[in-house]
């Protein structure tokens, strides 16, 4: 079950970082919950490393948040059209 509420966490945060950054990119159902899951992986290791969450605890909703919009960033300078990276 946790897995699932995983999921549905994780596209919740991917469907509002998305709509934090607005764009035109053909990332569907899949890739937004991947990235909202990945956010939230992303915010629980930083917090982590920084000292702000100990071991077992998670990250909260706004720090996965964070993540995805980061994890969004990072997906759209990599997804760029070539003839806008020259």
């Amino acid at each position: 079950m946790s897995i699932l509420w995983s999921v549905i966490v994780g596209f919740i945060v991917g469907a509002l970082a998305r709509f934090i950054m607005p764009g035109r990119d053909a990332a569907g159902f899949l890739v937004t919950t991947l990235l909202g899951i990945a956010g939230a992986l992303v915010a629980n290791f930083l917090g982590r490393s920084l000292g702000w969450y100990r071991e077992g605890e998670s990250a909260g909703f706004l720090a996965a948040l964070v993540g995805a919009v980061l994890l969004l960033a990072i997906f759209r300078m990599v997804r760029r059209p070539a003839a806008l990276r020259s």
